[in-house]
């Protein structure tokens, strides 16, 4: 979420930016300056009242000891507990009566302090909900028409015949089971079989070796996490209809191995000396796709289901963006290993994520539809994501403790790297011969047929 601050401080560039993602910022959540503007004047008062009460207590022990008149203490704290001195119906007869008012007062305090208490809850429920802000260098856009592209690699391929989809040629040799898969889940699941099954497996591997040698840690997460998981790295509260849960609701199955890994680290500090964190993990990954019907029905480019290998980094502030840089590189290089071609674009502003500050896509060629796809993101939320779940650094030139960046980028979505390698690969007979990269994981055996 954002420094509450920082919102209270530049609430108009807050909204302005909030409806420039495509978030327009409701009644309900414009509230919150009034909420902190509350907050403050309680403070205030919570303030003052502690410093006369304390002044009345110390007043009121004096007066035991050397029998202060009475009428001069009710002069000294008239305002504060309510009475006026020149009004003898109101004026204490006795230091009891006195102190039956200022046990009153610290009552009210009390409800006072209650307040706040709510009102802070409320901010932070408010705050969770308004996206994070946009980088500097994001274009402003309505949509992927307007995604600027960065750079291109590799050739698509000339083909001699026209190109088949992916799930024809997973039908043909009988890899790509997708009635299988309705059968047994409904629409968008498909059993994989055979070869097909064999290359997931293999690319999950070839995915985690190569992360590891970019230096990024391996690691097994649980594939439920707990409900401030999800809020921790912005799935929650705004995105609670595209996520699978427990019947209970504790617990929700993983949409990218994105949600443990960061959390991993979350309410902790960490020195700066021990940053950048590099981490990667596989998982099965769970969405709803709420919203997408009519969008990628058929074949495995929009599942309920799928596999992804993720890389993370959590990095001192300063660094953030290079280690952008870095991370997208990274997932390119994964890409470039299996020679496939792709196209790497700076999301516009209403395209990007809520969460995020700044993203690039990595979007695969698809011989079958003449474009490029989605295959990887590559996001920076800056600190938003870290503030939500209290992940801080201890600088190491001393100083407060500083919320971390965090960044998280897929390396890569394993049922599209399947189409596209299904598409760039396949053959005039409509089988598919994949790339040398892949023999040491699949035994030397590179043809589906």
């Amino acid at each position: 979420m954002l420094d509450p601050k920082y919102v209270e401080d530049n609430f108009e560039l807050v909204q302005k930016n909030a409806a420039t993602k495509g978030y327009p910022l409701s009644d309900e959540q414009v509230e919150i300056i009034s909420l902190m503007k509350r907050r403050k004047s309680i403070e205030k008062d919570i303030g003052e009242y502690r410093y006369r009460h304390n002044d009345a207590n110390k007043g009121i022990s004096q007066s035991k000891r050397t029998n202060k008149e009475l009428v001069q203490l009710v002069a000294d704290t008239s305002s504060f507990y309510g009475y006026e001195p020149e009004k003898d119906d109101n004026v204490p007869r006795d230091l009891n009566e006195l102190i039956k008012r200022i046990e009153n007062k610290n009552r009210s305090i009390q409800d006072l302090e209650s307040e706040i208490i709510e009102i802070e809850n409320k901010i932070r429920q408010i705050l969770l909900t308004i996206p994070n802000m946009l980088h500097d260098s994001v274009p402003l856009g309505e949509g992927e028409q307007d995604n600027v592209e960065v750079r291109r690699w590799g050739t698509p391929r000339e083909f001699g015949f026209p190109p088949k989809p992916h799930w024809e040629i997973g039908e043909k040799t009988g890899t790509l089971d997708f009635d299988a898969g309705a059968r047994l889940g409904g629409s968008r699941f498909c059993v994989l079989k055979g070869m097909a099954a064999r290359l997931s497996r293999a690319l999950v591997n070839f995915f985690l070796t190569e992360a590891g040698k970019l230096g990024y840690r391996e690691t097994c997460v649980p594939f439920l996490v707990r409900p401030d998981c999800m809020e921790g790295t912005g799935q929650l509260p705004k995105f609670e209809d595209d996520l699978y849960k427990t019947h209970d609701g504790e617990l929700y199955l993983v949409p990218t191995a994105e949600v443990p890994l960061t959390n991993l680290y979350r309410e902790q500090i960490q020195e700066e000396k021990d940053l950048p964190l590099l981490l990667t993990a596989y998982t099965p990954c769970f969405r709803r796709e709420a919203g997408t019907y009519g969008r990628d029905e058929r074949g495995l480019m929009r599942q309920h289901q799928f596999e992804k290998v993720e890389i993370v980094r959590i990095v001192p502030a300063e660094d953030s963006w290079r280690h952008h840089e870095e991370l997208t590189a990274d997932a390119e290089h994964i890409l470039q290993l299996l020679g496939l071609p792709y196209r790497v674009m700076n999301l516009c502003s209403k395209d990007l994520g809520f969460s995020a500050a700044k993203c690039y896509d990595l979007e695969v060629w698809i011989p079958s539809e003449g474009k490029y796809r989605e295959i990887s993101s590559c996001s920076n939320f800056s600190d938003y994501q870290a503030r939500r779940m209290g992940l801080r650094y201890r600088p190491t030139g001393g100083g407060k403790p500083k919320f971390a960046h965090t960044l998280n980028g897929s390396a890569l979505a394993v049922g599209r790297t399947i189409i596209a390698l299904y598409e760039n690969y396949q053959q005039a007979d409509g089988t598919v011969l994949l790339p040398e990269v892949l023999a040491p994981w699949l035994d030397g055996e590179l043809a589906i047929k």
